[in-house]
C-alpha cells in the first residue's frame, strides 16, 4: 500500500494541484510580481491589478504529471484578499482617504455569482 502524506500548502484533485495564497490589500487593488509555489519550485507571477478575492489563476503544466506519460496537470491558484485586523495610525489614515474617494455605495451582487467550488458541488449535485 502507498499512503500519500498530506502536504501543508498544496492539496491535489487528479492531476491538479490547488494553491490558496493570500494577499494584501494594496495587492490586489494595484497588482504585483509575487512568488507562487509550485512543485518545482518558486516562480513569478503577475497579479494583475483589481484581482478579487477568490480569483482563480491557472499555472499551465505546473500540476502532477501523468503516470501514464501524458501531459501534466496544471496548479489552480486561488487569491484570498487578507485584511489586516490592526493597522498603525499611519496606515489608518491611509484607509480612511481612500474609503473617502471610494465612496459608501455598495453593490448588489448577481445571485448567480458562484467560485469554482460551488460549480464543482452543483456539477456533482452535492
Amino acid at each position: 500500500k502507498v499512503r500519500v502524506k498530506q502536504h501543508p500548502t498544496f492539496t491535489r484533485q487528479g492531476k491538479q494541484i490547488h494553491l490558496q495564497l493570500g494577499v494584501n490589500v494594496a495587492q490586489a487593488i494595484l497588482g504585483d510580481e509575487i512568488e507562487i509555489e509550485t512543485l518545482d519550485g518558486p516562480v513569478d507571477f503577475k497579479l494583475p491589478a483589481g484581482t478579487q478575492s477568490g480569483q482563480q489563476f491557472r499555472l499551465r503544466g505546473k500540476g502532477v504529471p501523468d503516470l501514464r506519460g501524458g501531459e501534466r496537470g496544471d496548479e489552480l491558484v486561488t487569491i484570498h484578499v487578507v485584511i489586516p485586523k490592526q493597522l498603525s495610525q499611519e496606515q489608518r489614515n491611509l484607509v480612511e482617504q481612500l474609503g473617502h474617494s471610494l465612496g459608501r455605495d455598495v453593490t448588489p451582487q448577481p445571485v448567480g455569482t458562484k467560485g469554482f467550488f460551488d460549480k464543482v458541488k452543483d456539477a456533482l449535485g452535492v
